[in-house]
């Protein structure tokens, strides 16, 4: 049985979210810094959207192209993320949403 892997690309926006939520360098109460998320969180969420795209809720009822991953991170608490399908087959992830009130 081989399991239909999609490519999965991440889009300006969701590194600009990414940023405005998390530093560049580690915080002094450990919040994570954005390479943090990078290396621990996210190679987890582009590999959830590669492999279970069609499994994946629906963001909006009725628009299969718009999916959402909401989970518990290794280095933040909470996070949301939205892929798109795109043209060509590929999972574009759109918007990053982190819970950042939980206290780290």
């Amino acid at each position: 049985m081989t399991i239909k892997r999609r490519p999965v690309r991440a889009t300006a926006r969701f590194f600009e979210d990414l940023d405005r939520q998390l530093g560049a360098e580690r915080g002094p109460d450990g919040q994570p810094s954005t390479n943090d998320f990078q290396v621990f969180d996210l190679f987890r969420i582009v590999e959830t959207f590669a492999t279970q795209f069609e499994e994946l809720p629906e963001l909006i009822l009725g628009r299969a192209d718009y999916r959402i991953v909401i989970g518990v991170g290794v280095v933040v608490a909470r996070f949301a993320v939205i892929g798109q399908l795109a043209p060509d087959g590929a999972v574009e992830l759109v918007q990053l949403d982190i819970d950042t009130a939980s206290g780290w």
